[in-house]
């Protein structure tokens, strides 16, 4: 009953008003702008679907993760951004608009992408034929969570622009009580185990955290994008969409050890975040 009231209620309602107040900060023309470079698009989805599970796999091998915590790494790097990528890109300057479209569809690769390298993570890493069907139903949970509050956001900047200084203080509130319920339904489940999971994984995670990050932003960079853009698809990439991670593997998987990785990331993500946020922001 509680894993239900976070994962259903809880999480969605931080996860939309977050959207919901940076779409009050968007309008058309941020995204008519997107069109103009698509190259950019096509880099973001490349170093993350590609790279980025690259490094999640060397990562594994190289801290010599147990199946339940290499698996769960893995299950972060096929997961999409998150509001988070979103909220650290508006605070370091970044383009937002290019956020929510790599979001939007990385949200729908991931029905095809997440189930191909979870499996597979899976047998390679358990050595079982154990197959994850397609989390069709919350990838488009996901997916109505960050595109509808959005448009609603933008509505409410068009017609109603005064209302935009006052929608954003439930934000951060509701966002942090819908985290710490899914680590605190974790943290049940897991029980004893929770510390030594914690001690085994986090390195690991932090590494591979890290590593998204610069990853993201070097790869851009490199292939000449303007900063904006590259700070978008590093936070993008840095920032996966923890919640949706702990959610696949703890109603679709049913194994929360798998979830243990998540969690660990979820937090971090928080904290090494908004310092790269910051970072980017004053090198401006």
């Amino acid at each position: 009953m509680e894993a239900s009231i976070v994962t259903d209620v809880l999480v969605p309602l931080a996860l939309g008003t977050i959207m919901f107040a940076l779409g009050l900060g968007l309008s058309t023309e941020d995204f008519t702008r997107v069109v103009k470079y698509p190259r950019a698009v096509f880099v973001g989805l490349g170093t993350q679907m590609i790279l980025l599970t690259a490094v999640a796999y060397l990562v594994a091998r190289a801290f010599h993760l147990s199946p339940p915590l290499a698996v769960g790494l893995m299950l972060i790097a096929a997961s999409p951004g998150g509001a988070a990528a979103c909220l650290y890109s508006h605070l370091a300057r970044g383009d937002v608009a290019l956020n929510l479209t790599l979001t939007a569809l990385n949200s729908v690769l991931a029905l095809v992408w997440l189930p191909l390298v979870v499996t597979w993570s899976i047998a390679h890493f358990f050595g079982a034929g154990r197959v994850v069907p397609p989390p069709t139903h919350e990838i488009v949970r996901v997916v109505a969570i960050i595109v509808v509050p959005v448009l609603a956001g933008m509505t409410v900047r068009r017609f109603a622009p005064d209302i935009c200084r006052r929608a954003e203080q439930p934000t951060r509130f509701l966002a942090v009580l819908g985290l710490a319920g899914l680590v605190a339904t974790v943290f049940v489940k897991i029980g004893a185990s929770f510390v030594h999971f914690v001690a085994q994984a986090g390195p690991a995670v932090l590494v591979f955290n890290l590593a998204s990050l610069a990853l993201g932003y070097t790869v851009p960079r490199l292939v000449g994008l303007p900063r904006s853009q590259s700070k978008a698809i590093a936070l993008e990439i840095g920032l996966h969409n923890g919640a949706l991670a702990i959610f696949v593997a703890l109603t679709v998987l049913r194994d929360s050890a798998i979830a243990v990785a998540p969690v660990v990331y979820g937090v971090l993500m928080f904290a090494t975040g908004g310092l790269f946020a910051v970072w980017l922001a004053r090198r401006d």
